[in-house]
């Protein structure tokens, strides 16, 4: 393993681990690519989480849009992800860069509108991402696997908003979609306050709902099970559902986390069954 791909592996651990577990399912041969992937898709998400302003993270969104188009010139600018891609040279930087085109959205005080809005939000970029790991592994395979993997991806990023709501809140950021905070009479100043309530749990639960019913679409869905590797991040959902919907929770208080190892052993299930 070259120093970037290392490089890249110990921010997937430390900052991904959810996708980071699931490499350990993906053909040897194949991991390369993912964590190059996984590494720059970190890489732009985490943007608007750590800049102080939206100006700067415009500037860095512009900043990879370039660096990607240098990549088949070998022009990496000296960053990790950016050697790693072009290591592998498994992605067309246009695809690459589109990515980064959505990641815009994520600087922007525009609230989302209604939950289509956030579901094409969350399909543009999650499901994105599993389907180049899907086309890594097996493009043709990946074709026919298109409904399981939009599913599948809405239903990660949409647990993934909730669980980063506490986190948005604290930098001024609403990301839930505002039909739903309208029809749970939800104040989009408590939130931002880091105030749980009825009306906010209310909404808390439409929202799991939605991803809830994503999951189950793309476990009906056809795929072949040598796509699994792509869509095992979502088999982490339910669990993460369960704790951001059960009685008296706080999202303020508590992390919605679950334990490694317990996490290792539902992949491990899942990975049995050849099921997400």
């Amino acid at each position: 393993m070259s120093e970037s791909m290392r490089l890249c592996l110990d921010e997937l651990r430390a900052h991904d681990h959810d996708r980071f577990l699931t490499l350990l399912f993906a053909p040897p041969l194949k991991r390369p690519a993912l964590i190059a992937l996984y590494a720059f898709n970190l890489e732009i998400a985490r943007v608007a989480e750590t800049v102080s302003e939206p100006m700067m993270g415009h500037i860095r969104l512009q900043w990879w849009r370039e660096t990607l188009e240098g990549l088949p010139r070998g022009e990496t600018r000296g960053h990790a992800a950016a050697v790693a891609l072009h290591e592998v040279d498994a992605f067309p930087p246009g695809v690459l860069s589109a990515l980064a085109d959505e990641r815009e959205r994520d600087l922007s005080d525009d609230v989302f509108e209604d939950m289509s809005i956030l579901e094409a939000y969350a399909e543009a970029t999650s499901s994105s991402v599993m389907r180049l790991v899907a086309q890594a592994i097996n493009a043709e395979k990946a074709e026919a696997a298109g409904e399981a993997i939009r599913h599948a991806g809405i239903a990660y990023a949409l647990t993934g908003l909730l669980r980063a709501l506490p986190l948005h809140a604290s930098q001024g950021r609403l990301m839930l979609p505002a039909d739903i905070l309208l029809a749970r009479n939800v104040d989009p100043h408590d939130v931002l306050a880091g105030k749980m309530n009825e009306e906010l749990r209310g909404a808390l639960s439409d929202v799991a709902g939605h991803a809830r019913s994503h999951l189950a679409s793309a476990r009906a869905a056809s795929y072949d099970v040598a796509l699994l590797p792509a869509l095992l991040p979502a088999s982490l959902c339910d669990r993460y559902l369960d704790l951001m919907t059960a009685p008296g929770f706080d999202p303020f208080r508590t992390p919605v986390e679950v334990p490694a190892f317990r996490r290792q052993l539902r992949l491990m299930g899942r990975n049995i069954t050849n099921r997400i």
